[in-house]
């Protein structure tokens, strides 16, 4: 049909201008509606961020610390323990526990401030002087008592040469093939001080010293090389267990 016969209703309907206005009243429409709601959403936000800002620095102020001791109950016997000292991170909580690994400097006693921390590849190679005294406190459940051990155990397993004494301190020697071997059970009655040491070898000799109170072991570990100020070591061990005993009997 030639252009000039479509009707004039119809030419208007489809002209170009019409249908480019009927495309921008739409969308316009859309956007209005939106634009209440992209500002109210921004409005908040940064509102949320505002009070993020000015309350962080309180969270991190407000954050509580450790306490420096916590009581604790180990083998129906009360302890109040410096948290500073505990070895493991699942053992520092109050209440009663099955045990508890502790480390002192010395001869200060005081708890130290880091853990040491030596690697696989580092140990043989730069071995790090041991200046702490390690103690464990673990529930016995009725085993065999220190005290018990040195008189009826330890006696099966001595050597029978005649023990060397050094300072006031009597040490005789474990036999080879023995569940002792290549240690020596160290001992004085004034002051009283018990001890099974290890010999030096590769690495630093230790000894292990040993307690009961009522329900609960206490087990202490030092360097062998102490020995030569074993009366001050004897000294170390009661003052623990006296500080860590006080108030709480």
């Amino acid at each position: 049909m030639p252009a000039e016969s479509v009707p004039p209703i119809m030419s208007s309907y489809y002209s170009p201008s019409h249908a480019q206005r009927r495309g921008r009243l739409h969308p316009q429409g859309r956007r209005s509606h939106l634009m209440p709601f992209l500002i109210a959403a921004a409005a908040g936000l940064a509102a949320v961020l505002i009070v993020v800002y000015l309350l962080w620095p309180t969270w991190d102020a407000e954050k509580p610390s450790d306490p420096s001791h916590l009581p604790m109950t180990i083998g129906g016997v009360a302890f109040n323990v410096p948290t500073k000292a505990i070895r493991v991170k699942l053992q520092k909580r109050s209440g009663p526990q099955e045990r508890v690994d502790l480390n002192f400097d010395y001869p200060s006693l005081a708890p130290p401030d880091a853990q040491a921390h030596v690697t696989a590849e580092t140990a043989e190679d730069n071995l790090p002087q041991i200046d702490r005294i390690f103690l464990s406190i673990a529930a016995h459940h009725d085993a065999l008592s220190p005290d018990e051990r040195v008189r009826t155990i330890y006696p099966r397993y001595l050597d029978s040469n005649p023990a060397r004494a050094t300072e006031g301190l009597s040490a005789r020697p474990f036999r080879d093939n023995t569940p002792y071997t290549g240690e020596d059970l160290v001992y004085s009655s004034s002051p009283q001080f018990i001890a099974r040491c290890m010999r030096d070898g590769v690495t630093p000799g230790m000894c292990l010293s040993e307690r009961r109170i009522d329900g609960a072991d206490l087990i202490f570990r030092f360097p062998r090389s102490w020995l030569a100020q074993w009366r001050d070591v004897a000294s170390a061990m009661d003052q623990l267990v006296a500080r860590m005993r006080k108030g709480r009997n």
